[in-house]
């Protein structure tokens, strides 16, 4: 069977191509849709349908743009109650892809319209299941999603389906069925999710937790719920546009691929209420930045943390990146419902500083002077990663607060007493002080490299706490 995982790793994504025939489908496309037309023109194909396996939280579907410029048929499992036109299926439906076919398993549980898609080859064998959010590798989807837009959807509710769904629908399946999730590690859509994207359904029954044959209910209920954390915010919004609709990609490139001038850069600060966001790499932000921007770099979890730190999903947005990388940069926005860039700075920072403009710093410290000069009961400490990674190891007397939870704790900062930032690398803290230093903070260092660096010095073991394994 000719069926292709296309993975995009910074949002832990998988879309896939299915072709016979002449013929193609693409389950569950990013917001950029030229790549899966490319693949199909390869094959001399027709993408004759788009199938989504449930509204998506963590990322806007290319599925209107696909229709469009395809005439692709849109394909949705039972329940779902798309605004636009679509082909809303019955359980149990089989569509034709050349010789091949796709039946439709209404898996509620992670949504209420989450679809599995069985793929049958042309000699009639089921090869595979296209899962969705239903079942990962390792894990299954959460069932706390969908309470954020339905609230009578309560997460017990949901997890009650999932397990119904998961052992009438997923189990009774061969064993040497392919699994093609949706998501891989990374994802905020499962708590546990293996770094592996494909596996047998076979070895799945063996070693995910969630399908132990002997689980009841109530089990797997409680299970599924502890230790799930608090959904980006991004996510009911996301899912609100996939299920109403959006601009086209090709509108919002249009809009945002407008080069603008240090001069007229600064002007359009001035006089939108557009955010600047500079998405450079934290130490070239650190040496210089313009004034009041922010730093959310693209070689990081760039969609994740732009989703978790700025509110408004129609904020607009004036970028600052490396010369060359500015649709990058529009696209991976778009990707999670950012849509409302205007502009970039035309040549990037460097053509700033030779305007002469001001600029700003941020102070960083190596790990090495953090070990020899910090002294415990003397200096503030805020450690800015999850509260997981500051419980398996952190500085004495730091103060744990998760970047996503800067906004609601900012008076936590002082800003008339020194203080120092860290995550693990780096990467996070620069946000931290991106953000502390846009709304009036100055006196404050940022450790480069994080905790990464700072274990790897001859730093005293009473300074910070190892993992139990450890001691």
């Amino acid at each position: 069977m000719k069926i292709e995982q296309i993975y995009t790793g910074c949002l832990a994504h998988a879309a896939y191509y299915l072709e016979s025939k002449g013929e193609a489908a693409i389950f569950d496309p990013l917001r950029e849709v030229q790549p899966y037309i490319e693949r199909a023109k390869k094959d001399h194909a027709k993408i004759k349908y788009v199938f989504e396996t449930h509204f998506h939280a963590d990322f806007v579907s290319g599925h209107l743009d696909l229709r469009k410029k395809t005439g692709a048929q849109i394909v949705f499992g039972p329940t779902a109650k798309p605004g636009y036109e679509a082909l809303v299926a019955e359980d149990g439906q089989v569509f034709k892809i050349g010789d091949y076919q796709v039946k439709v398993l209404h898996t509620p549980g992670h949504t209420m319209e989450s679809t599995t898609y069985l793929l049958i080859d042309e000699k009639g064998k089921k090869h595979g299941i296209i899962t969705g959010d239903t079942l990962f590798i390792g894990d299954v989807g959460r069932p706390d999603l969908a309470q954020h837009v339905v609230a009578d959807l309560t997460q017990e509710k949901l997890a009650s389906h999932l397990y119904d769904s998961l052992r009438n629908k997923i189990m009774p399946l061969p064993d040497d069925l392919i699994v093609y999730p949706n998501h891989g590690a990374g994802s905020a859509c499962g708590k546990m999710m293996s770094k592996e994207t494909t596996d047998t359904l076979g070895h799945q029954k063996a070693v995910n937790y969630a399908l132990r044959a002997d689980m009841t209910k109530e089990e797997f209920i409680k299970e599924l719920l502890t230790g799930l954390t608090k959904p980006p915010g991004y996510f009911p919004k996301n899912v609100l546009m996939n299920i109403q609709g959006y601009e086209s990609l090709d509108t919002i490139m249009e809009r945002g691929s407008k080069p603008l001038s240090p001069q007229a850069f600064e002007v359009a600060a001035n006089e939108t209420e557009a955010l600047m966001l500079d998405t450079r790499d934290p130490e070239d932000f650190a040496k210089g930045h313009v004034p009041n921007s922010i730093n959310i770099g693209l070689n990081g979890n760039f969609a994740q943390w732009v989703g978790e730190m700025i509110p408004d999903i129609k904020q607009e947005i004036l970028l600052i990146t490396y010369p060359d990388r500015e649709q990058e940069a529009i696209i991976r926005l778009s990707r999670v419902g950012y849509d409302h860039t205007i502009g970039f700075l035309k040549g990037g920072f460097q053509s700033w500083k030779q305007a002469k403009k001001e600029y700003g710093t941020v102070a960083r410290i190596t790990p090495t002077v953090f070990a020899n000069d910090f002294e415990i009961d003397e200096t503030l400490v805020f450690d800015i990663r999850k509260k997981s990674e500051f419980d398996s190891e952190h500085v004495i007397g730091a103060i744990n607060i998760p970047l996503n939870e800067l906004n609601a704790h900012l008076s936590e900062f002082p800003k008339h007493t020194p203080f120092i930032l860290y995550c693990q690398g780096g990467y996070r803290s620069m946000i931290a002080a991106s953000m502390l230093k846009q709304r009036g903070w100055e006196d404050f260092v940022d450790v480069d490299e994080g905790m990464d660096g700072i274990v790897k010095t001859d730093v005293k073991r009473s300074k910070y706490v190892c993992p139990t394994s450890l001691l």
